[in-house]
C-alpha cells in the first residue's frame, strides 16, 4: 500500500492510492526512488520511441516532457518557489514567498535552465543509453530527496516538509537509498560519477536550505530531486564515451 500512496503523490497517473494521514506520507517516502525510476522509464520509452523517426533534438525535448506531464510538474513547482524565495531578505519573508503561487522571475530562470541543461544532457546519447541515464537519473534525484528528508531539520511553521519528516523511518529510509546507490554503482563509473555529481547538488541545495530559509521546505525537496535529476543527468553525458556502462 506504500508504494501506492508514494505512486499516487508523485505522479498523476492511475494506480495508486492517496495517503489519507501525514504517517501514511512518511512512510512511503522509501518508495520515493523506485517511482522516479518508473518515470524515468517512461520517459526514455518515449526517447526510444520517437529518437529514430524525429531525430534526437526532439526526442529528448519530449522525453524529459515526459517526467513533467506524468508528475503532474510536483518538482518542478518546487523548484520554482524555491529559486523565487532566494529574492527575499529574511527567512520568514523567503517562507512567505515560498508559499506564493505566482511564477517570478528567479523561478522562471531556474526552470528554463534546469529544463535546457537536461534537454542538451540527453540530446547525444544513443536510445539504449538515454533510456539508462534517464532511469538513473529520475530514481537517483528522488532518492537525493529521501536522504535531505531524513538528515535535514524542518524549516520553521507547518508545511508539507513536516509531513515527511514527522514520520519517517530509520531503517527503511536507509534501505532505499543503499539499494538506489548499490543500482547506480552496478552501472560502472558512469552511475558512480553521477551519484557523486547528484549528491554533491543536494548538498549544495540543503545547504542554502539551511541557510536561506532555516530548514527543509517540501518546496526545497522538489529543488532537490529536480537539481540532482540534472546533475545526474549532465555527468552521464560528459563521461559516458570516455567510460562506457558497467565495470570492464
Amino acid at each position: 500500500m506504500s508504494l501506492r500512496y508514494a505512486w499516487a503523490f508523485l505522479t498523476r497517473l492511475p494506480g495508486g492510492a492517496h495517503p489519507p494521514t501525514d504517517r501514511d506520507l512518511g512512510r512511503s517516502v522509501p518508495w520515493f526512488p523506485l517511482v522516479g525510476a518508473i518515470v524515468g522509464a517512461l520517459s526514455g520509452a518515449v526517447f526510444w520511441a520517437v529518437w529514430q523517426p524525429l531525430g534526437a533534438p526532439l526526442a529528448a525535448i519530449l522525453a524529459i516532457a515526459t517526467g513533467v506531464v506524468v508528475t503532474g510538474a510536483f518538482h518542478e513547482d518546487g523548484l520554482a518557489d524555491t529559486a523565487d524565495a532566494l529574492g527575499g531578505t529574511t527567512p520568514e519573508r523567503r517562507r512567505e514567498i515560498m508559499k506564493d503561487s505566482r511564477l517570478g522571475t528567479f523561478g522562471t530562470l531556474a526552470l528554463v535552465l534546469v529544463t535546457l541543461v537536461q534537454v542538451f544532457a540527453v540530446m547525444p546519447l544513443a536510445s539504449r543509453d538515454a533510456v539508462i541515464a534517464l532511469v538513473l537519473a529520475h530514481g537517483v534525484g528522488r532518492a537525493l530527496a529521501v536522504a535531505v528528508m531524513a538528515l535535514a531539520r524542518a524549516a520553521p511553521g507547518a508545511g508539507l516538509g513536516h509531513s515527511y519528516t514527522a514520520h519517517l523511518r530509520g531503517l527503511p529510509c536507509a534501505l532505499s537509498l543503499l539499494i538506489s546507490y548499490g543500482a547506480a554503482f552496478a552501472l560502472g563509473p558512469v552511475g558512480v560519477f553521477a551519484v557523486g555529481a547528484a549528491t554533491g547538488a543536494a548538498l549544495v541545495v540543503g545547504l542554502i536550505a539551511r541557510r536561506t530559509f532555516g530548514g527543509l521546505t517540501g518546496d526545497v525537496l522538489g529543488a532537490t530531486a529536480q537539481v540532482s535529476q540534472m546533475a545526474a543527468l549532465a555527468a552521464v553525458s560528459r563521461l559516458l564515451d570516455d567510460f562506457g556502462w558497467f565495470w570492464n
